[in-house]
């Protein structure tokens, strides 16, 4: 199995590289061959991180949590490569296609390979240094499109990215000097010897790098107020990006935040991170839920929407319960799968219809038969209703926080997320339902947009109705790592 952890990491630097040379189809080829190869290899990973930790040297490490975010990354990589060869097939007769195809497939396969580092290195420096190095590739791909407001995005994107990765590196600083009070000035800051190590260490240093930790490597999970980068860069970077970004880069992000937990759990006990977490995360849905009602931009609305999620996520990890746990850990897969399939929808909307505009987006079932239709049900899902596995994982999530005592923090969950789902269901029902307007012809913008379409509602409905019992325990092992039963 070191093989391949190993592969999983060389297969997109290599199709980067074969992404350089001067044949948009070669790039093509090696982007989508990688990605594909990549997810197969992730889950091939499943069984081993299962059974315990696999290990390359000291610098490597996949157990059961870390392999949860690892599948994740590894699907929506896999269908945004294939959702991008029909996404830039309208550009493929402008002179300029071959530089933009190039750069773009480079991009998009280093956003990967970086996103695929951050669960499998075992330093708490070098994942600090992968979501870093997210943060620069990602902004060049946010500012791709050349435009003003594309420009404008990015920019935002750095400025707020890099404040909030400073505050995440001072984080790291004062868990490392709290480390040093066991381990001498001078250690390696592998996860597992700071949990092992973590009853030992001075309370509050740990109490000051936790919430750096969660304020810094927060603003790159887009919870508030640190999410305002967000829905720029959501709406202005090419489809596929948004896809990556939503579906994934967020959610690596809480990947950090939780090794953090985990040593702050053992060093001070679970009821101050839950507590920084829980205000966090109920600040987040509130406002994703009030600014998901009022929206102009189909593309800031699946944004915002992802504040939502990323508050749930921070809400049942402070539930803290075994059952709300693995209600989170599904949350991150369901999530992955329901958020890249509305990006895809959206971005055959804005291929299709020439707008992002909510109010001018109609018919989208009757002009786009299966995105629409795609559309549609990665709303609904998105707004967790059944049997859609955001439905399984919210619902484990508000049970976990009920059995833990958390009435009313389950309670403002779930008249949140009802919020939330009265203003997706309306504008996703006013997008694919009423009538288009005349002149557009019927049928899809391509074939390879809707492929991934498919696999992502697929991917719902097997996590909804009957996830694979070798999942299901990952997700249970993932749930004791972060709860430090394992």
């Amino acid at each position: 199995m070191r093989g391949v952890l190993v592969a999983i990491l060389v297969l997109p630097a290599v199709a980067a590289c074969l992404s350089a040379v001067p044949r948009p189809r070669v790039a093509q080829a090696a982007t989508v061959a990688a990605s594909i190869g990549t997810f197969a290899l992730s889950l091939v990973m499943v069984g081993p991180a299962v059974d315990g930790a696999v290990s390359v040297g000291a610098w490597l490490r996949v157990d059961a949590l870390s392999e949860v975010f690892l599948v994740a990354v590894a699907f929506v990589y896999a269908t945004a490569a294939v959702y991008s060869v029909g996404y830039l097939r309208s550009e493929e007769g402008s002179e300029d296609f071959p530089r933009y195809a190039r750069r773009f497939y480079v991009g998009i396969n280093l956003f990967a390979w970086s996103m695929l580092c951050v669960p499998i290195v075992n330093d708490l420096a070098l994942v600090w240094v992968a979501i870093e190095i997210t943060t620069v590739i990602s902004a060049l791909l946010v500012a791709i499109e050349n435009t003003d407001d594309a420009a404008e995005a990015a920019w935002k994107y750095i400025l707020i990215a890099s404040v909030g990765l400073a505050v995440a590196l001072l984080g790291t600083i004062f868990m490392y000097a709290a480390g040093s009070h066991v381990f001498g000035p001078a250690y390696e800051p592998y996860l597992t010897r700071l949990q092992a190590a973590a009853p030992a260490m001075p309370e509050t240093l740990v109490k000051l790098a936790y919430v750096l930790a969660v304020l810094g490597f927060g603003t790159k999970m887009g919870l508030v107020p640190v999410h305002t980068w967000l829905p720029d860069a959501h709406a202005e970077a090419p489809t596929p990006v948004s896809a990556m970004l939503s579906g994934a880069l967020l959610v690596v992000s809480f990947y950090a935040i939780l090794r953090f937990h985990q040593v702050a759990v053992r060093a001070l006990g679970p009821v101050f991170p839950r507590n920084v977490l829980l205000v966090f995360g109920v600040a987040s849905l509130l406002l994703a839920a009030l600014f998901v009602l009022d929206q102009r931009n189909v593309k800031r609305l699946l944004a915002y929407s992802s504040v939502e999620h990323m508050g749930i996520l921070a809400v049942g990890t402070a539930f803290g319960t075994p059952i709300a746990l693995v209600g989170v850990l599904l949350h991150v897969l369901a999530h992955a799968a329901a958020k890249g399939t509305a990006f895809f929808g959206a971005g055959a909307f804005v291929r299709k219809f020439g707008t992002k505009s909510l109010g001018a987006i109609r018919g989208g079932i009757d002009v786009l038969p299966w995105s629409g239709s795609m559309f549609l049900l990665a709303v609904l899902a998105l707004s967790a209703l059944p049997p859609f596995g955001i439905f399984r994982s919210e619902f484990l999530i508000v049970s976990g926080g009920l059995s833990g005592g958390q009435d009313a923090a389950a309670a403002i969950l779930v008249v949140l997320v009802t919020i939330a789902f009265l203003g997706l269901a309306s504008y996703g029902n006013r997008m694919t339902i009423l009538p288009a307007r005349e002149g557009l012809a019927r049928g899809e913008v391509s074939l390879w947009m809707v492929v991934p379409m498919v696999a992502g509602i697929l991917g719902l409905l097997l996590l909804g109705l009957h996830p694979p019992a070798e999942l299901l325990l990952l997700l249970q092992r993932g749930a004791a790592v972060i709860g430090g039963t394992r």
